[in-house]
């Protein structure tokens, strides 16, 4: 099955040039069950990356693009009563599929923004007291754009927190950049790209990622790692449980994208910042001494001993 997650990999990178670690922290948040943020200026590939994803996948997508007058029942349904039969019948919105791109998520009301909150964490909708269950995997990978605050409506940290990672493409480097320009003269690359999985597979891979064991001293790391962004002098809004059991379903995801059945206290380290930084809120002397969430947790990881574990036996 491991073969099958780098294969995934290998057709995105037709499509998405010099970006295999984001790529890799995509795919990861996909076996973790989790959602995605993609927060980078315009035009750097965070659409095509959902588009490319949702082709070799084999998953039905939907797309939404967020703007002021997008209504929540344009995102989880609505009832419409049917004379004929006397009574309410459900209309789906855009949420019942497999990926939603969610398209310049910041730019939308409050109110539409947390018409996704029960859809993310429960994988249901609830429509005049009526609930509907989501098709599996159900991922939502969430686009906005940082550059500029004109339109926008900040994310709510209780919505940020559904998100299990929040990534950026960033701009190619100069190699990249001649090769996107070159593949993309005469066709586009995501008409050369083939489903390499379907999504009873996928769900396969996704219950293998689930599976990989954990022993209790990296559970230990982990929470001990939690507990210092609760008491950091930086921080004002540490880390929540949802977030700690979300870093531990990322390690997994990502020891097995390294071809591993455990996790290693590597593993918690490596993904501990994609997953923790848009969860904590900044006190005002971090923002006055110029320090990034990123570097905050980094300095954490430095500070909290790791368990000098490098592989288990699993009997």
């Amino acid at each position: 099955m491991n073969e099958l997650a780098e294969k995934i990999q290998s057709e995105i990178k037709k499509v998405i040039i010099g970006k295999d670690d984001v790529i890799k922290k995509v795919l990861m948040a996909v076996l973790a069950q989790g959602h995605v943020l993609m927060e980078d200026v315009p035009g750097v590939g965070k659409t095509t990356m959902a588009m490319a994803f949702s082709k070799v996948l084999g998953l039905e997508s939907k797309r939404v693009q967020f703007t002021s007058d997008t209504m929540p029942s344009d995102i989880i349904g609505f009832s419409v009563y049917e004379r004929e039969q006397g009574k309410l019948s459900y209309k789906p919105g855009a949420v019942m599929t497999n990926l939603l791109l969610a398209d310049e998520i910041n730019r939308t009301s409050s109110k539409t923004q947390s018409a996704l909150l029960e859809a993310m964490e429960e994988r249901r909708v609830t429509v005049d007291g009526v609930t509907h269950k989501l098709p599996e995997p159900f991922i939502v990978l969430a686009t906005q754009n940082t550059a500029g605050s004109a339109g926008t409506q900040m994310l709510p940290s209780s919505q940020l927190d559904r998100f299990i990672i929040r990534t950026s493409m960033g701009y190619p480097d100069l190699k990249s950049q001649i090769e996107i320009m070159k593949d993309r003269h005469h066709e586009n690359p995501l008409d050369k790209v083939v489903p390499v999985t379907d999504i009873k597979t996928l769900n396969g891979l996704i219950a293998e990622a689930q599976n990989v064991f954990v022993a209790d001293s990296v559970y230990a790391y982990a929470s001990e790692l939690v507990e210092e962004t609760r008491h950091n002098a930086y921080i004002q809004l540490g880390i929540s449980p949802r977030g700690a059991l979300a870093l531990c379903r990322a390690a997994k995801a990502f020891a097995f994208l390294e071809g591993r059945d455990y996790v290693i206290p590597d593993d918690v380290e490596a993904v501990f910042g994609d997953v923790c930084a848009h969860r904590i809120l900044l006190e005002a002397k971090a923002r006055l001494h110029e320090l990034s969430a990123e570097e905050i947790l980094s300095e954490i990881t430095k500070k909290v001993t790791k368990p000098e574990i490098t592989e288990f036996k699993i009997k």
